[in-house]
């Protein structure tokens, strides 16, 4: 074996370190007044991974259920993993026809607040919130 194959270590899922890190966090402020379940569905091939979202006035529970939901989105993985870094946004995935979603969209709008922004949005966030503080 090459010392680089000893060496090479598998990539972590964007998508299940996302998701463990929204679970961890239990509870997101920015959902206070949303209530509602999400199904995730990200095609990765011929492979469909689940992801289930239940948003309860702020708590955020995820799970692999496959249940209804209120609304269910369906995008590519690789599509996911780029708005889980901030790459991709949503809203312009949903306009150009790269996902599909059924049910309540008033639950798209909430899991988008649940993603982050561009790294310049987010810089330009802070710094703004600097100048306000001094």
């Amino acid at each position: 074996m090459s010392p680089s194959a000893r060496t090479a270590r598998p990539k972590p899922d964007a998508a299940a370190t996302f998701f463990e890190n929204l679970a961890s966090k239990g509870h997101d402020p920015l959902l206070h007044h949303t209530s509602g379940t999400v199904r995730l569905e990200l095609r990765n091939g011929e492979a469909i991974e689940r992801w289930y979202l239940t948003m309860v006035k702020g708590d955020v529970m995820v799970s692999h259920r496959s249940a209804k939901a209120d609304a269910t989105i369906r995008m590519d993985k690789k599509l996911f993993e780029g708005m889980t870094r901030g790459s991709v946004n949503l809203n312009a995935s949903l306009l150009r026809g790269l996902l599909e979603v059924e049910g309540d969209l008033r639950l798209l709008s909430a899991f988008d607040r649940l993603l982050p922004g561009p790294r310049r949005s987010q810089v330009s966030f802070f710094e703004r919130q600097e100048e306000l503080a001094r």
